[in-house]
């Protein structure tokens, strides 16, 4: 029929058409894990159809390839977190990896179908098998990685780097102290660490399989390791043997363990707290502040990100992905297949004992 046009009306004919498809692009129809109020998250989560989604002119539409189930995921299901999407009709997650599946016409940036993607800074949303969100959120990473490495990489190894770098200016040879060892910030920690020259010394938890829990952080470079009940004794630098004593520490899990930081810390030594996975306070002897002059810091990464830090962001994630390319930075986590997500959930929860951190397959 066009073709029976005259040659303007046939041009405004093709245009027309173009205008239409574009402005009827669209993502296929989602599934998401959302909530309408905040409780234990076993309980307040599901898993839910999501209607196609109308993208604009400068909006990417992605294929989730992988999310984890983040501490801070938990906690902002129910309700304790600072910062929580808006109620009711949350989809959950904050970090993961995706694959650009269209693009709206007016899109800028230098993105293509197929393209590996984060959102950076995280957003919320990303427990989902679509998403639809200005271009501006997101940003091409190499996909020569596993993909659970891509999804994790900026909550807890971008936690790590910061903190080696924003606090206490140290140079190769230096220590560090930190407790909470076995988690993923403290194993990024340790290779980081040893990337960079520093020795670190490795607080983790008395359990079953201490002794294995050892080893593995030796493997990944720790120069000492000790559980807790190992430190009760009087001095606990005489266990440092040649290593200097440490400048820095970090602590994430409170309590006692908080303490044995500050023991081990030199004269004028910084303590940055990142989480308190005991839920108890961290106590600190008076003579600590009087005659060791010991600084007490805290590190949010949501708050340094936000910190107009998008840019400096984007490109140490850049820096961390390229040490898992090289084979510097790794830790363990379990693929698990967004099918089978309530599983998945229970395992992050700790109802099937210590289990690695979990990452949802979509």
């Amino acid at each position: 029929m066009s073709r029976l046009l005259p040659p303007t009306l046939r041009l405004l004919h093709r245009c027309r058409s173009r205008f239409s498809s574009l402005s009827s692009l669209a993502s296929p129809p989602s599934k998401a894990v959302v909530y309408d109020q905040h409780g234990p998250p076993d309980e307040v989560l599901r898993v839910a159809d999501v209607p196609p989604v109308e993208l604009g002119d400068r909006d990417v539409c992605v294929r989730m390839l992988a999310a984890p189930i983040n501490p801070s995921d938990i906690n902002r299901v129910e309700g304790v977190y600072p910062v929580r999407p808006p109620l009711p009709g949350a989809v959950a997650g904050y970090e993961g990896v995706a694959q650009v599946h269209a693009l709206g016409p007016a899109v800028a940036a230098p993105l293509s179908p197929g393209d590996w993607v984060i959102p950076s800074p995280p957003s919320f949303g990303t427990w989902q098998t679509y998403i639809v969100k200005h271009e501006s959120v997101w940003h091409k990473v190499r996909s020569d990685v596993p993909m659970e490495y891509a999804a994790t990489v900026t909550v807890n190894p971008l936690t790590a780097l910061r903190m080696l770098q924003d606090f206490v200016k140290l140079n190769p040879g230096d220590t560090i102290v930190q407790n909470g060892a076995t988690s993923i910030v403290g194993q990024c920690v340790i290779q980081l660490a040893k990337v960079h020259g520093f020795h670190t010394i490795n607080i983790i938890r008395d359990r079953p399989g201490s002794e294995e829990a050892k080893d593995k952080l030796k493997q990944l470079g720790a120069d000492e390791v000790f559980t807790e009940t190992q430190l009760n004794i009087k001095n606990v630098k005489s266990l440092l043997g040649a290593l200097p004593e440490p400048a820095l520490g970090f602590n994430c899990v409170g309590g006692n363990a908080a303490s044995l930081i500050l023991k081990f810390l030199r004269q004028g030594g910084t303590m940055v707290t990142y989480g308190g996975m005991s839920k108890k306070p961290v106590t600190v002897p008076t003579s600590y502040f009087i005659f060791k002059d010991l600084s007490l810091r805290g590190f949010w990464l949501q708050k340094w990100i936000n910190s107009d830090k998008a840019e400096d962001c984007r490109a140490m994630i850049d820096y961390l992905l390229g040490l898992v390319q090289e084979g510097k930075l790794k830790y363990e986590m379990e693929l698990s297949p967004f099918s089978e997500f309530s599983l998945a959930l229970d395992k992050a929860l700790g109802k099937h004992g210590s289990q690695p951190k979990q990452v949802l397959r979509f």
